[in-house]
């Protein structure tokens, strides 16, 4: 058996059981998010949430599914079809697709490229096209309207995503994300990760990824006040089905990505625990456990101060702290606090 995974059948079949783990393990990961999301929400509002299907309502995420999958698709009838029909596959596949170089656990990745950061971004990145073709093919002014406003919301805040990020290669000297947990390792725990020499962007870092992924209080392109549902308001069954997993997806991936750039992602908080994939899994669902939370208790941004946070706020702080990251890691201030490249990068 060995033998037969190091020929190029081999090879191509432990890729695909690898990709169906991951896929595995996000899409399950997913129904629990859905269901954590609203047992949060319900809670602050002193409700009890789903608690009906299953034992604890655990089962109320797969009735839902099931019921989207079995439902009939409802087409406008000035729709593109073919644009109508690709634009939800397009947000769920780019969604997933980003999942492939993001490390569990030392060496558990699929791609362990030297590049993985430039991959994410660029998967990231392609999702707006989804919302843009969603609205255009609708052929409805409203769903158009929610989707411009998602385009320019999502472009805005993955320029402050992007510096921010840039802050922490120019610490790692390296674009890896293992090359980025080990940079963060040593022997003072929790106290070596990133989270304490880039303090400042851990919250932009959190609230750009909220404008990114279209979350309360930036859920503008949805407000049911005045777009009903966006970009996707002319969408049913399946197809609004793909659109809202890609974006549950969407959310766990930057959950995922702050547990990497900030928070050590496999590494124990405690010197002397084992390291493992369980503290990053830990991590990722800490992180989601705030995003509901931010859904739950702040009331939504208009968009000009959505706009005007991303830009006039965000934009010059993160690009301000790039040129101090830099000064401070070129001439080593306080040793490797911020030049970790001689350690793990």
């Amino acid at each position: 058996m060995a033998d037969f995974f190091q020929t190029g059948l081999g090879i191509a079949v432990l890729i695909a059981l690898q990709s169906l783990a991951i896929i595995a393990f996000v899409m399950i990961s997913l129904l629990f998010l859905v269901y954590g999301d609203r047992k949060i929400w319900a809670a602050v509002q002193m409700r009890k949430g789903p608690n009906v299907v299953g034992a604890f309502g655990l089962l109320q995420s797969v009735a839902d599914a099931l019921k989207y999958v079995v439902k009939e698709i409802v087409i406008p009838a000035g729709a593109d079809r073919p644009v109508f029909f690709l634009a939800p596959m397009l947000s769920f596949v780019l969604a997933i697709l980003a999942w492939a170089v993001v490390p569990f656990d030392q060496g558990w990745v699929l791609a362990d490229i030297n590049v993985a950061i430039l991959f994410v971004f660029a998967a990231s990145s392609l999702e707006v096209y989804g919302v843009i073709m969603g609205g255009w093919a609708s052929n409805s002014k409203y769903p158009f309207l929610g989707s411009l406003r998602s385009a320019a919301q999502m472009i805005s805040y993955e320029v402050s995503l992007g510096l921010i990020i840039i802050g922490i290669i120019i610490s790692t000297g390296s674009m890896s994300f293992g090359n980025i947990v080990a940079a963060q390792d040593g022997d003072l725990g929790l106290l070596n990760w990133y989270w304490l020499p880039h303090f400042p962007m851990v919250f932009l870092f959190f609230i750009s990824a909220l404008a990114e992924t279209n979350r309360p209080p930036f859920d503008l392109p949805e407000a049911e006040s005045e777009l009903v549902a966006g970009f996707m308001v002319e969408y049913s069954s399946t197809p609004y089905l793909l659109f809202m997993a890609g974006e549950y997806i969407a959310i766990f991936l930057m959950c995922a990505l702050m547990s990497l750039l900030f928070f050590g992602g496999w590494l124990s908080p405690i010197p002397g625990l084992a390291d493992g994939w369980w503290w990053m899994v830990a991590k990722m669902w800490v992180f989601f456990f705030f995003f509901a939370m931010v859904k739950a208790i702040v009331p939504r941004y208009r968009y000009d101060q959505l706009m005007r946070i991303g830009w006039k706020v965000f934009l010059p702080l993160s690009l301000g702290w790039v040129v101090l990251v830099s000064f401070l890691a070129k001439f080593e201030v306080f040793g490797h606090f911020w030049a970790r490249w001689t350690i793990g990068g």
